[in-house]
């Protein structure tokens, strides 16, 4: 056991919508999104909306024909904030070594913890309960020996859980789970491998590496350690974001500019809420256009000050668009994301202080 890390993965439950139903008793028990609005999208939903198949990024729309008496909420972003401040407090009493991913969960490496207590299962159980008692709010953990697994982990005992996957019960862990719930394999990798016979770890772990590459280049090594349980990435302490961005494949190919146009509102909306959430500001507006042939075209427009508002992000980022309207030939997907970013309370800062007096 000499050398093995002990990480925990923390995720809030329903985060958004726990706080909103913390705050406002009368949403309790209820269908709640946070998000909605005419074309938006849902950023958070409720359990007892989940149960109606609302998920995050869904138009709401579609959310509202799955549940009728789903109930939207306009995010407060800064309630959210303050209360992952809270969270956060209690995880720098553990450990340095707190990795953030969003408001409402981060990687912590515990290997050798601030208290001394030595168990990372227990240093879990104490910061779950510490939530608890602190922020009204639930957190489901998962306890491995690296990050891979420590998320894995987290998400087996939703709600309010704690999951321990050990040295000696990862590879089998792994084996038994779909590939499309592994990091690094998104939804266009997943049904790659399904093509060619690979659905579940153990799917995985029975190709060759030689095999993996043939496949997959560069990414083969990556998948092939997956499969058996090993990560390498380590945990770093508020690791910079270098963008946010999100896209979408359509179910059918669009040519027409206002169909266009609407998707990319309802993609750069869900971009914005995570900008939002994470607490982020950004200078540089990215498109991406994946033609029915393949082919990709991007675009970018830099500004000399952060993007203001969400407003401004969609119109530049719908300018960018309306360059490549009517399409030459239809498009399968669209992309928008923000980069050139910094923390939005420095940069506000750093832009007042160049004011002349």
């Amino acid at each position: 056991m000499n050398g093995v890390r002990k990480i925990i993965h923390v995720d809030m439950d329903a985060f958004y919508a726990s706080v909103e139903q913390r705050d406002h008793p009368e949403l309790r028990g209820k269908p709640l999104a946070v998000g909605g609005g005419v074309r938006g999208v849902v950023a958070a939903a409720s359990y007892e909306a989940r149960r109606f198949g609302v998920r995050s990024a869904m138009p709401a729309v579609t959310a509202k024909r799955l549940c009728r008496d789903l109930i939207f909420v306009k995010p407060r972003f800064d309630a959210y904030r303050a209360v992952s401040q809270q969270i956060r407090a209690i995880f720098l009493d553990y450990t340095p070594h707190v990795e953030p991913l969003s408001l409402d969960e981060a990687y912590l490496d515990v290997t050798e913890d601030l208290k001394g207590i030595g168990v990372a299962t227990t240093i879990a159980e104490e910061i779950r309960a510490r939530i608890r008692a602190e922020t009204g709010l639930t957190a489901s953990a998962g306890v491995s020996y690296n990050k891979f697994l420590a998320k894995l982990a987290s998400d087996q005992k939703k709600p309010d859980g704690l999951c321990v996957v050990t040295p000696a019960r990862g590879p089998a862990f792994v084996e038994a789970l779909p590939v499309a719930r592994f990091h690094g394999v998104g939804p266009k990798t997943a049904e790659k491998m399904a093509r060619l016979g690979i659905e579940t770890g153990a799917d995985l772990k029975a190709r060759s590496l030689d095999f993996l590459a043939a496949h997959f280049g560069s990414s083969a090594l990556y998948y092939y350690d997956l499969a058996r349980g090993i990560c390498h990435r380590q945990v770093k302490a508020d690791r910079p974001y270098k963008s946010v961005s999100a896209e979408d494949t359509f179910l059918t190919d669009l040519a027409e500019p206002e169909a266009l146009l609407s998707e990319l509102d309802r993609i750069g909306r869900h971009v914005w809420s995570r900008i939002e959430a994470k607490g982020l500001a950004g200078r540089t507006v990215n498109l991406k256009v994946k033609y029915a042939d393949f082919q990709i075209v991007t675009r970018a427009k830099s500004l000399d000050r952060p993007v203001r508002d969400v407003a401004e992000f969609l119109e530049m980022g719908a300018a960018l668009l309306r360059s490549l309207l009517p399409p030459v030939k239809a498009i399968r997907l669209l992309g928008l994301g923000l980069s050139g970013l910094g923390d939005a309370e420095r940069t506000r800062d750093e832009r007042e202080l160049a004011l002349p007096l």
